[in-house]
């Protein structure tokens, strides 16, 4: 298990940007899948983004198809840090933000990850 813990939500303008920060403390953080997921209030939580580790899978990111272009997902494991940065923001991007860590090869759902953060409130107004 790995403790994470979000920061960098908050309110913002359509069309404007934020940064979001997951610190990992605990495990391996290097060796994980990291990934961000979302869930808006009456939605089931969705993945937004994931990261491979380096090396043998090469760091790979996965987007869903709704942020693509817009959100980039990047890893500093010198930091032991997750980021996603979310700029071109749309309305529909307000949900709780949540940062996972799993056993790579696997991404894409969320009983592919074994750590969660507690969340932080993302809020884009039109």
């Amino acid at each position: 298990q790995v403790l994470l813990v979000e920061s960098g939500g908050g309110l913002v303008q359509a069309g404007g940007s934020l940064r979001l920060s997951c610190a990992a403390s605990g495990g391996t953080f290097s060796a994980y899948t990291m990934g961000w997921f979302r869930q808006a209030p009456g939605k089931e939580r969705e993945r937004v983004a994931a990261i491979l580790p380096a090396g043998r899978w090469s760091g790979v990111a996965y987007y869903a198809e709704s942020v693509k272009g817009r959100f980039t997902i990047s890893r500093d494991n010198a930091k032991n840090t997750l980021y996603l940065q979310m700029n071109s923001l749309k309305p529909e991007d307000t949900a709780v933000y949540y940062c996972a860590a799993g056993t790579p090869p696997r991404y894409q759902r969320d009983y592919d990850y074994h750590s969660w953060g507690q969340g932080t409130q993302v809020t884009v107004s039109s």
